[in-house]
């Protein structure tokens, strides 16, 4: 039996500015403790899509205009953002976004204050971030500011995972970084699930390496779901492909083409998920 959806999106639409359509009915299930990719190309609506579920397009004049969002049952639609990181519910922006003027342990310590932990619990799990990214407690009084692109990012994972959540969204945790750093936090992402229990959904644009992590995926292109199934089924679908790389110019047939070789991958991998 599978487990209870910790995250359904159901037929969500997002538009910003009132005017420029970025979502077109997407709907996607994180299991709990799963590991679920979102994949996709630039502008595809990896980005928009975590937002939505964080709700924090309002910062950026987006609107959810139809659809519905539940953690854990119950719908989110309209919570804020901070109620949700009290529930368990927090997000990994990407490009990093630390506070560079402050110290690494300090960018970890905020990422606790949601919880309002006593200074002996505070402790144990700054230990426990350490523990998972030894390099931080090796940088721990830098400032955040001068530490690499990857002392970032853990950075940015550990001061989420400072508020102790049951889902993570993790928006390109790839991007930028070198292949042995990458590998290293997708590990972490892995270790967090299996001994943790803490679930994921992660966009990429590394579809490679995050479905040889995740358990299951979700395709985007212009804003819709086009693919999704278990993530060896979608490793060998011809519809990623086409979802980063594009069946033809836009308004040629070409991209018409490829957007029927995409649902057709759709119904393909539908039936493959069902049947592994």
């Amino acid at each position: 039996m599978s487990a209870a959806p910790i995250l359904q999106v159901e037929d969500i639409a997002v538009t910003y500015s009132q005017l420029i359509p970025a979502l077109r009915g997407v709907s996607l299930t994180v299991p709990s403790g799963a590991i679920v990719a979102l994949l996709g190309g630039n502008g595809a609506g990896k980005t928009t899509t975590l937002k939505a579920v964080s709700n924090l397009i309002r910062a950026e004049r987006g609107e959810l205009t139809s659809g519905r969002i539940a953690y854990r049952g119950d719908a989110i639609t309209d919570a804020a953002p901070w109620t949700l990181a009290e529930r368990g519910l927090v997000q990994v922006l990407e490009g990093r976004r630390c506070f560079a003027h402050l110290s690494v342990e300090e960018n970890l310590r905020l990422g606790a204050f949601v919880r309002r932990p006593d200074r002996a619990d505070l402790e144990a799990d700054l230990e426990r971030i350490y523990g998972l990214f030894p390099r931080l407690k090796e940088r721990r009084k830098a400032l955040a500011g001068y530490t690499s692109g990857g002392e970032q990012q853990m950075v940015a994972i550990g001061r989420a995972l400072m508020a102790r959540p049951a889902l993570v969204l993790l928006d390109e945790p790839s991007m930028g970084l070198a292949p042995q750093v990458v590998e290293e936090i997708f590990e972490t992402v892995a270790a967090l699930n299996r001994d943790d229990g803490v679930s994921f959904l992660l966009a990429e644009q590394n579809a490679t390496i995050a479905l040889r992590y995740a358990q299951s995926g979700y395709v985007l292109e212009g804003g819709r779901v086009v693919a999704h199934g278990k993530a060896d089924a979608l490793l060998e679908l011809d519809a990623l492909r086409d979802a980063y790389l594009g069946g033809g110019k836009p308004g040629t047939n070409g991209a018409r083409a490829g957007s029927r070789r995409a649902r057709a991958g759709v119904e393909g991998v539908g039936g493959a998920a069902r049947s592994v």
